[in-house]
């Protein structure tokens, strides 16, 4: 009976228990998947027993991110305590809160703006009021189409541009300005008072020009402001402003002067060739040349800030009259547009016309018109010395930009450029480093308009003494491109940079350089002095000088350079000169050009050739790499008899045109290499190996693992070595990468390393199709037949199959696929990177001692590297096989000219004692990422605000030579006891 009665409770408790399981489940479907915010925030501002309280649990609120779903709610909640809260710091973080949700990406805040229009209505601060203000411009800003909307916005701000309170007036001002259109005017504003008459319809700007006389200097900013963002919307300004603003350029705050300064230029902009009339005369003026004379007037401001910012904006003011332009380097004293007469040249006129004073009337001898000291603004009359003031004004800021807007102008006038030229060279004397190197790059931009007198050069040659290598340098790359006057001037310069090269012994490439161009381009000046500079003599012989020294290889540069233009000259040289022509010819080839030299075979032969070969036609050397591209592109199949061998000979023909023709390197080691690839390819797909037995073909496997990796390493050197590539040639090396990758799982699987080895390669690997798919999905029409598009067909089949059927499909399909014909974009540079310092030819080791470390000098050129200072990297080699690298500071890197980087930085060596000295090897690398190669291509959207961050070691997926190794001998000593 028992065991009867504990069965019966025990189904019992079994039915009761299901029904509470069965009614649960119901329940648990219903229930919400993330928590409600608004009734989290709801229940913490009801707790709140103070307004701070309350002001804390808001900041705490604005410190989580809301979803799109949740913000309606949560702007409910926070207007409904809005209308409870009295405090005013706790409603104006509300409407704070208010404007942030409305920024939520994926909510439209249509719903919020009848409730923050009525809060505007019933509420008295002014503070929370202007906030209210804002969140209806975020608004607005949100819903740029809903026309209705935009309106009932702007008739709130104007109703409100009668408060009391500056913040209210400016955001109504902010709010015109953004969202403001001119081809709708404001509504019409009506007096509900007795005889109540309508005001005319008024547009947007006439409403915030009312404001550029407000009592507020901060309400006039604003108003200001709100013109210009009508005008960065595409509204045009009216002409009519141009006067209210010219009156502001007078105000006594600085920032309503500067948004002035600002404004009057845009109008200059808009309406150049319109005419106004000049103040307390009867001339007229182009309102370009009106503006550009108050803003030169605004040079000699009393805030340096806008003194800055009138500097800057003059550089842009092309348009106006030449002799204006000219104006603001004389500081003569002008008045009305007519220089004023001295005394002397009115007593002159006097004498000329018989009339002189007789005293017997009062002031007869005064001027016949009357000026009104107080109306004639002399420097606005005539823009009289605006740039020397510029240029001598006490904060740097004002001279360098004073110095910029200089070159600009003088870019566009030639007889400006010479008119300014004396000024510039002045600047040289700086005595701030960042001004004086400005004023360097400045006159090297304007340099084929000018050309420099003795006494300028001797100011401009005095800066070579400077300690700064930066200034030094930048001089000999201006140096390079000036043309200067008379011979006394080059025997000047080479005089100097020949104690710069005693002086800084390591500016040495960099004063063969500039004294290569400057013999280049004046052969003529060069000539007369040669016998002087070579120290020859008609009758006696004169000594061999000494090859050695780095002073006469640099009279050597000059000469050999001026005499490629000038024929006569060769016959002034003696015999150790053609010596040491051949010598340099060989040695020092980019700065020595090859001389066509009477009665010298060894010169005028085979050198003469190859000479000619390379400084032949671009266009002959552009048709014959198009002619090998073609000849190849013809062959479907490599496999067929003499295409391999065809490969071979347009490889060593593009290489050799890569040697030849300087401007075609680039493109032409692209094809080469890209060929390459393919050559290694087909080798390795006719290798025995894929018919023999897997336990019998271990040697061969090897060899076709090495050509898949070479291939593989290959194509990151093409995607990341070479600039100007498109996104077909992207794709295109991607796709011979898949096949080295394909080629590698083949040989992975064949090599039993392993099942799960196998699955994991080729779970990589479809990833990777996949990726090249999403890449460039754009260009797949351009791959038919190839090895990608066969693979992308059979993709559902692929990711079904096991491994090994895999490996079976890409084998076949690897030797089924067609030959991609390569087609070169316009230009394509080939990074390179040259080590100046240590040059590896001293034989004298660099002694420490051991345990420490010891500073290694690096100086080396880059050139078409993009973005050196994450990418380039220095590798140190020591004997043992050790490999430090070493990451530069951004700091080291200096852009001398377009393409150009020059890298300066220091290298600590360390290791343990030695017996004897021993070589270190010394190169550049660049590094790179496959992932940031991607990115390049399609940039997610999340990624944007990671753009700043500086990148991670741990993406850089490899390294490539970027430069030869130089060997530097060292030799730890060990430590003294």
């Amino acid at each position: 009976m028992a065991a009867h009665l504990k069965k019966r409770v025990y189904e019992e408790f079994s039915k009761v228990s299901q029904q509470v399981t069965l009614e649960e489940v119901p329940a648990k479907k219903l229930r919400l998947t993330k928590p409600s915010k608004s009734a989290a925030l709801h229940i913490d501002l009801c707790k709140a027993s103070s307004p701070t309280d309350a002001l804390q649990h808001l900041l705490n609120f604005a410190r989580k991110p809301v979803e799109a779903e949740s913000v309606e709610g949560v702007v409910r909640i926070l207007l409904e305590h809005y209308y409870k809260e009295s405090d005013n710091s706790v409603r104006l973080k509300i409407a704070s809160l208010l404007g942030l949700l409305s920024k939520t990406q994926g909510f439209s805040p249509d719903c919020v703006v009848d409730d923050a229009i009525n809060t505007l209505n019933s509420e008295k601060s002014n503070q929370v009021l202007a906030q209210l203000l804002d969140t209806l411009l975020i608004i607005g800003s949100q819903l740029p189409d809903k026309i209705a909307v935009i309106q009932r916005l702007i008739d709130v701000a104007c109703k409100h541009l009668s408060s009391t309170y500056f913040g209210v007036r400016n955001k109504c001002l902010q709010l015109l300005g953004c969202l403001g259109t001119v081809d709708k005017p404001l509504s019409k504003e009506t007096d509900t008072g007795p005889g109540a008459q309508t005001s005319p319809v008024r547009d947007v700007q006439s409403v915030i020009s009312d404001f550029f006389q407000d009592q507020d200097p901060r309400v006039r900013t604003a108003a200001i402001k709100a013109m210009l963002q009508l005008h960065e919307r595409g509204m045009k300004i009216q002409q009519t402003i141009y006067n209210q603003a010219c009156k502001l350029l007078s105000d006594d705050y600085e920032q309503v002067r500067s948004a002035a300064v600002q404004m009057v230029w845009v109008l200059s902009q808009l309406y150049p060739e319109s005419i106004v009339p000049i103040p307390s005369s009867n001339e007229e003026i182009r309102l370009v040349d009106d503006s550009f004379g108050k803003i030169c007037h605004m040079v000699s401001d009393g805030s340096w800030v806008v003194r800055v910012q009138a500097a800057k904006l003059l550089g842009s003011m092309h348009q106006v009259s030449p002799h204006f332009l000219e104006q603001t380097l004389d500081k003569k004293l002008m008045s009305d547009l007519r220089r004023k007469r001295t005394a002397h040249e009115r007593a002159k006129e006097l004498y000329a016309s018989g009339e002189f004073s007789s005293g017997r009337r009062w002031a007869d001898d005064a001027p016949k018109e009357k000026v009104d000291t107080s109306g004639v603004n002399l420097i606005d009359s005539g823009a009289c010395g605006a740039f020397v003031h510029g240029l001598e004004d006490e904060m740097y800021e004002v001279r360098i930009s004073a110095v910029e807007a200089l070159c600009s102008l003088a870019q566009s006038s030639p007889s400006f450029a010479e008119k300014c030229l004396d000024f510039l060279v002045d600047m040289f004397n700086d005595e701030i480093e960042e001004v004086r190197l400005q004023s360097i790059h400045v006159l090297r931009q304007i340099s084929t308009h000018i050309t420099l007198r003795e006494d300028q050069l001797d100011t401009v040659l005095a800066v070579l003494e400077d300690s700064s290598r930066d200034i030094r340098e930048a001089l000999h790359e201006l140096l390079c491109y000036t043309n200067v006057s008379t011979k006394d001037c080059i025997q000047l310069a080479l005089v100097e940079l020949l104690k710069n090269l005693t002086k800084y012994p390591t500016d040495r490439n960099s004063v063969w350089k500039c004294l290569k161009f400057l013999g280049a381009r004046h052969p003529t000046l060069v000539l007369p002095i040669v016998p002087e500079l070579l120290s020859t003599h008609p009758y006696f012989d004169t000594p061999e000088p000494d090859m050695d020294d780095p002073a006469y290889i640099a009279v050597l540069v000059l000469v050999f350079n001026a005499a490629k233009s000038c024929p006569t000259m060769p016959a002034l040289f003696s015999d150790h000169t053609f010596r040491h022509y051949a010598y340099l010819r060989d040695s020092l080839s980019h700065l020595v050009p090859h001389l066509r030299l009477p009665g010298r075979k060894q010169t005028a032969g085979s050198g003469l050739e190859v000479s000619g070969v390379g400084s032949g036609s671009l266009e002959s050397a552009q048709n014959f790499l198009q002619d090998s591209l073609i000849r190849v592109s013809a062959l479907h199949n490599l496999e067929t008899p003499g295409a391999q061998d065809l490969l071979e000979f347009t490889i060593r023909d593009l290489q050799r045109l890569g040697e030849l023709q300087t401007e075609l390197a680039g493109s032409a080691d692209f094809c080469a290499t890209y060929l390459h690839c393919q050559l290694l390819l087909t080798k390795a797909l006719q290798e025995k190996l894929w018919t023999m037995a897997v336990p019998l073909c271990l040697k061969q496997n090897a060899k076709v693992s090495t050509a898949a990796r070479q291939i593989l390493d290959e194509t990151y050197k093409l995607e990341f070595l070479y600039s100007g590539l498109e996104t077909q040639q992207i794709a295109t090396i991607h796709n011979v990468r898949l096949q080295a990758k394909a080629l590698q799982l083949i040989l992975t699987a064949r090599s039993k390393q392993g099942v799960d080895r196998v699955l994991g390669v080729c779970e990589k690997f479809l990833q990777d199709v996949e990726s090249f798919q999403r890449l460039f999905m754009i260009e797949l029409p351009h791959f038919q037949d190839s090895f990608v598009e066969k693979l992308l067909e059979l993709m559902p089949r692929l990711t079904a199959c096991k491994p090994l059927d895999l490996v079976k499909i890409l084998q076949t399909t690897l030797r089924q696929s067609r030959f991609i014909h390569l087609k070169l974009p316009e230009q394509i540079h080939r990074a390179s990177a040259t080590i100046i310092e240590p040059t590896g030819e001293s034989d004298n080791p660099l002694k420490f001692t051991s345990g420490l470390v010891v500073a290694l000098d690096i100086d080396a050129t880059l050139e078409h590297v993009q973005d050196p200072q994450t990418t380039v990297k220095v590798q140190v080699l020591y004997p043992d096989g050790q490999s430090h690298i070493i990451h530069p500071k951004p700091g080291d890197f200096r852009t001398p000219g377009p393409g150009r980087v020059r890298l300066i930085t220091q290298v600590y060596l360390s290791h343990s004692a030695w017996t004897e000295a021993c070589q270190i090897e010394v190169r550049l690398l660049l590094a790179y990422s496959s992932s940031s190669s991607k990115q390049s291509v399609s940039k997610p959207a999340w990624n944007e605000s990671m753009d700043g961050l500086p990148s991670s070691e741990s993406c850089i997926e490899g390294t490539i030579h970027l430069s030869k190794p130089v060997k530097v001998f060292i030799m730890p000593k060990p430590t003294r006891r």
